[in-house]
């Protein structure tokens, strides 16, 4: 699809992957719409983008959802592109009874795939009057295997992954939407500090990839250590028909 004229709405746009997304695709020429929790961090990443501006709230909770999503309808009838980025992940041991292990996972899951599921559907109507639209769905290495670090982090993104493809597969025939998965690995950013972020890749290699995918039409985006993983998933897939 065209990568410059869009108006892209971003979840998690005030820091990490989603700034580094809004960064690159502002450079080339697309009206930015981030959003995040924090007003604050919101404003800082303004100071970092061109042409762009701020919804704050938390797609997280329904209330917010449904705000958000009229807001874009009312006053930014022209978007055409939606990075679902904003996440929660926690250090969850499965072994500590303590742990409040399934609290943990209950957010995870809302948060990086239930509400994903529930916006998407509400923006839907608004991409599907456009005439190039694209939804992108960050899911992660995760999703491949999970571990005993990240046990119900992998969980969610794998079934967000899930649902993407269910996505692709129910817009098939529309050649006016196309349904993007973004797979990043380790990738040196705040949110990644407490699972050693600081030996991941930079944001910024994510949204270049991000950013040819698009132009090329490339649906199934793994980043850096994601794309071993991806070629053999692909390669059991094509083995098993």
């Amino acid at each position: 699809m065209k990568t410059t004229g869009n108006a892209v709405f971003i979840s998690g746009g005030s820091a990490g992957i989603g700034l580094a997304i809004a960064k690159k695709l502002s450079a080339a020429g697309n009206k930015i719409i981030i959003n995040g929790r924090s007003a604050e961090r919101l404003q800082k990443a303004l100071g970092e983008l061109e042409n762009a501006v701020a919804i704050q709230g938390d797609l997280s909770l329904e209330a917010d959802r449904i705000r958000i999503a009229r807001e874009l309808a009312e006053q930014h009838p022209d978007v055409n592109i939606v990075v679902n980025n904003a996440g929660a992940a926690f250090m969850n041991n499965l072994s500590d009874s303590a742990n409040n292990t399934a609290e943990k996972a209950y957010q995870e899951i809302n948060t990086n795939y239930l509400s994903i599921v529930d916006f998407t559907s509400k923006l839907l109507p608004l991409l599907l009057i456009q005439d190039d639209a694209a939804i992108v769905n960050v899911t992660s290495i995760a999703v491949f295997r999970g571990n005993k670090y990240l046990p119900t982090y992998s969980a969610s993104k794998a079934a967000l992954h899930s649902y993407t493809q269910g996505l692709r597969d129910t817009f098939a025939d529309n050649d006016k939407l196309n349904i993007y998965e973004l797979y990043p690995p380790l990738v040196n950013t705040e949110f990644s500090a407490e699972i050693g972020g600081a030996k991941g890749i930079p944001a910024s290699e994510v949204a270049d990839e991000l950013f040819l995918a698009l132009a090329t039409d490339q649906f199934e985006v793994p980043v850096g250590d994601a794309k071993r993983f991806h070629q053999l998933a692909e390669s059991l897939s094509a083995n098993s028909h």
